[in-house]
C-alpha cells in the first residue's frame, strides 16, 4: 500500500516532539592563502582600517575558521608549497586559531581540472607502484606533520581531480580508467586514515571536483569503482569556467548531500572587485567572470560572496572557501609576469587595504534545521523508501528502521514547504501522487534543533 504525504515545515516547536536533538554539522568558512609566505617575502603589506595586519590572524578575526594550504610533491621551480613551506604555513594558521585543510595536488606543479601531471619521480612507475608512492607520500607527509604538532584537520586527496590523477598532458582529455583511478584514490584515502589512526587529530577526507556540472557524474563513477570512503565533497565554482548558474550549483549541492553520507563545501570560489588589475601580469578573472546583478566592484564582490554562501547553507552545504584572497600585486616575478594574476579578485584593494568583501565571513547566515521524517513500520516490511521535491529529483531514498518507525533524516530551511511520499518499494514512491498536508497528517516531521 502506498502512502503519500506533503509536509509544511512550520515554526511550531511547542507542538512537535521526538528523539534527542542532533548537532548541526560543522561549518567551514575560510580562505586559501597558500601564497601567504611568498607574499610576505615579496614585501606585500596588508592593512585593515589603516593598520598593518598579519594575514592568518586577520582572517581569523574577520570570521574565518579554516585555512586551506596546498602541497606539491617536489616543486623544484619554486621554494614554496613544499613540505618545509607547508610546515610554516600550518604553524601560522594554528597560531591564529584556524583549522587547516591540506590540499595534496599529487604533482610537482599545478594540478587542476584540465591537467593532473604525475610527479617526475612517479612518471615511469607502474600503476601499482604509483599507488604505493602516493600512499607513502601522503602518509609520510601527515605523520611528519603530526610529530611536530601540525596534523591538518582536513585533507584533500587530490585537487580538482576531474581527469585521471597522476597522469600526463597527453592523457588529460582521455576517458578515465576507473580501475586505475580508484586504486590511486583509495591509496591516498587509506594513507590519511592510517596516519590519523594513532594521532590526536584524525583528518577528515575531502574529494574535490572543479565546476558543479562535473560533480555528479564523477562521484557516480567513483562510487561504482569503489571509491566511497570520504567525508566531504569539495566543489570549485567560478562562473567563468562553469556552465551552471549559482542556482544550479545549489541544486547540485542539494542532490549530492542526499546521495552521499558526506558534507558538501564550495572549496574554491572568487569574484573580482575591479574589471581589471593594475600590473602587467594578465588577470585571470575579468568582465568574462561577471554574473548579472554582481558588478565588479567592492560591493558587488561582497554581495556575490554573501549570496553564494547563504545559497550553499540553504541547500545543505556546510561551507565556502575563498581562493586566493591575499595574492596581491608585488614586484616579484612569476612565470606569467611581474605582479599577480589575481590582484583584482583579492580581498584587499590595490593599496593593500581590506575590502568590504571580508565582511562575508562574519555575516549572520540562516542555516537549515534538522528534520526527521517518521512513518510507522508495518510487520514484515523489508524496506521503505521516501521521495519528494526536497530530494531534487534523484529518486527515492531508502529510509532507516528505528524501532517501530522508518525514518529519514535531513536538513531543511526554516519555513520550507515540501511534498513527499513513502512506499515499501522505490517504484511505488515514484508512481505515488504528492498530496498537500500539514504536520501530523500521514507522517510526523520532527525538527531536532531549531
Amino acid at each position: 500500500m502506498t502512502r503519500s504525504f506533503g509536509v509544511s515545515l512550520l515554526a511550531c516547536a511547542a507542538l512537535l516532539s521526538g528523539p534527542a536533538r542532533a548537532e548541526r554539522p560543522p561549518s567551514y568558512l575560510g580562505v586559501d592563502i597558500s601564497y601567504a609566505n611568498e607574499m610576505d617575502d615579496c614585501g606585500a603589506v596588508y592593512r585593515s582600517g589603516g593598520k598593518v595586519v598579519e594575514q592568518y590572524a586577520f582572517f581569523k578575526s574577520a570570521g574565518a575558521n579554516v585555512a586551506r594550504i596546498r602541497i606539491w610533491n617536489d616543486p623544484t621551480w619554486t621554494p614554496y608549497s613544499n613540505l618545509r613551506d607547508v610546515k610554516k604555513s600550518i604553524a601560522r594558521a594554528r597560531a591564529a586559531g584556524l583549522q587547516v585543510l591540506l590540499d595534496f595536488h599529487y604533482s610537482d606543479d599545478w594540478a587542476d581540472g584540465d591537467k593532473q601531471l604525475a610527479p617526475k619521480a612517479w612518471e615511469t612507475l607502474s600503476t601499482p607502484d604509483q599507488a604505493k608512492a602516493l600512499y607513502a607520500f601522503t602518509h609520510d607527509t601527515l605523520t611528519t606533520l603530526d610529530r611536530e604538532g601540525l596534523m591538518p584537520d582536513l585533507v584533500q586527496v587530490g585537487n580538482e581531480t576531474n581527469g585521471e590523477i597522476v597522469s600526463s598532458l597527453a592523457r588529460a582529455k582521455d576517458p578515465i580508467n576507473w580501475e586505475r583511478n580508484a586504486l590511486l584514490f583509495n591509496a591516498g584515502i587509506k594513507a590519511v586514515r592510517d596516519a590519523g589512526a594513532g594521532a590526536k587529530i584524525k583528518p577528515r577526507v575531502m574529494l574535490h571536483i572543479a565546476q558543479p556540472e562535473n560533480v555528479e557524474p564523477w562521484f557516480a563513477a567513483a562510487a561504482k569503482a569503489g571509491v566511497t570512503d570520504f567525508d566531504l565533497v569539495g566543489i570549485s565554482y567560478y562562473s567563468k569556467w562553469s556552465k551552471r548558474t549559482m542556482g544550479q550549483l545549489g541544486e547540485t549541492i542539494n542532490r549530492m548531500r542526499h546521495l552521499y553520507p558526506a558534507d558538501v563545501v564550495v572549496v574554491e570560489t572568487a569574484y573580482p572587485f575591479s574589471p581589471e588589475g593594475v600590473d602587467a601580469s594578465p588577470d585571470l578573472l575579468g568582465v568574462d567572470s561577471l554574473i548579472p546583478g554582481y558588478p565588479a566592484t567592492p560591493a558587488g564582490q561582497k554581495k556575490y560572496l554573501t549570496d553564494l554562501t547563504q545559497l550553499v547553507f540553504a541547500k545543505g552545504g556546510v561551507g565556502v572557501v575563498y581562493w586566493e584572497p591575499s595574492w596581491v600585486s608585488t614586484p616579484c616575478k612569476t612565470r606569467w609576469g611581474t605582479g599577480s594574476n589575481w590582484e583584482n579578485a583579492a580581498l584587499f584593494d590595490f593599496k593593500g587595504e581590506a575590502l568590504e568583501g571580508i565582511q562575508w565571513l562574519a555575516t549572520p547566515y540562516v542555516h537549515p534545521v534538522d528534520v526527521e521524517f517518521r512513518v510507522p513500520a508495518t510487520a514484515g516490511e523489508a524496506q521503505r523508501f521516501i521521495d519528494g521535491d526536497f530530494l531534487g529529483g534523484i529518486g527515492a531514498r531508502a529510509m532507516t528502521r528505528d524501532g517501530a518507525f522508518w525514518v529519514y533524516r535531513t536538513r531543511l530551511m526554516p519555513g520550507a514547504k515540501v511534498t513527499a511520499g513513502t512506499a515499501a518499494t522505490a517504484q511505488a514512491v515514484a508512481d505515488a501522487p504528492a498530496l498537500e498536508a500539514t504536520v501530523g497528517q500521514g507522517a510526523t516531521v520532527i525538527p531536532l534543533k531549531l
